[in-house]
């Protein structure tokens, strides 16, 4: 992962942030969806972790999880 964390540790990140936030992850990716026009991930990360009090561990999975899945979707077309 390009990121910083290995998959597994991200996977974990992931599966804990409903517990920790009290909402599911793809509530949190509709956030960054909705959320300020940001191109840097330091960026994102900073605003996400600003904006809804994250740990910088949770913040940054959701980040990467976004940027991830965005790839995913562009790459099918």
């Amino acid at each position: 992962m390009s990121q910083g964390f290995d998959e597994e540790t991200h996977n974990k990140l992931l599966a804990r942030i409903p517990d920790r936030t009290g909402r599911p992850v793809g509530d949190w990716l509709r956030m960054v969806d909705e959320g300020p026009a940001l191109h840097r991930f330091a960026e994102k990360v900073g605003w996400l972790r600003g904006e809804h009090d994250l740990s910088y561990g949770h913040a940054k999975a959701i980040i990467h999880e976004h940027d991830r899945r965005r790839g995913r979707a562009a790459r099918k077309y």
